[in-house]
């Protein structure tokens, strides 16, 4: 099983990936993530990726397929993989394409987490965690049972991520739509674009991500 699993930031993708991850033993792809691990353990598209991104540029679609590659080349075939953060093009969704067909894998679901833009900024606007024990609560949905103190550790101390702040989100909902719109008739071309909504509760969620998957 191979899916691409889309939606902006604060959408659900990590926890419902992470899900995924524990009840079916697939592999999150995160490019980032696989970037940052390839450079550190000198692959040789690693290597490759360290020398551009020192001179400050942007890692090529080519060193990107690379890497996913190489990510895919390491699991076995009974593994299956989550795409986080690529493709972001149609040349990328093509790439894709070939990487997987080339190893016997076909990409099975392209699933969509839907968002409200307006309900997303509260969700993530009232994000805080105990700065002790990192235990996350919410303004409005999650206040810890006694003011002020963390349920979980006994901590008094809160903190807030600094770019969990309405424009950002907005931005970030933009950055999103602009990356995602150009993949999306590609996939939708071929049948297998689902989208589920991403505002209901997190078990709901991840059993109509389970439907879909089957």
């Amino acid at each position: 099983m191979n899916i691409i699993l889309l939606g902006p930031p604060g959408a659900g993708k990590g926890t419902q990936s992470q899900r995924l991850v524990e009840r079916r033993g697939m592999r999150q792809l995160s490019t980032g993530d696989m970037l940052r691990a390839a450079v550190k353990a000198g692959t040789p598209t690693g290597l490759k990726a360290k020398a551009v991104m020192e001179r400050g540029e942007l890692v090529s679609d080519e060193i990107v397929s690379g890497i996913i590659g190489e990510e895919l080349d390491s699991m076995g075939p009974e593994s299956g993989a989550i795409f986080d953060g690529y493709p972001r093009t149609e040349a990328q969704a093509q790439a894709l394409e070939k990487l997987l067909s080339d190893r016997g894998r076909t990409l099975d679901h392209v699933i969509e987490l839907d968002v409200n833009e307006d309900a997303l900024v509260e969700r993530i606007t009232g994000r805080f965690t105990c700065a002790s024990c990192g235990k996350g609560y919410h303004d409005k949905f999650e206040q810890p049972r006694l003011p002020g103190t963390c349920d979980k550790c006994g901590g008094t101390e809160f903190k807030r991520r600094p770019d969990d702040n309405a424009e950002t989100v907005r931005t970030r909902m933009a950055e999103y739509r602009a990356k995602t719109a150009p993949i999306l008739p590609f996939y939708e071309a071929k049948g297998i674009v689902s989208r589920v909504d991403g505002m209901a509760d997190m078990d709901s969620v991840t059993e109509a991500i389970e439907a879909i998957i089957g």
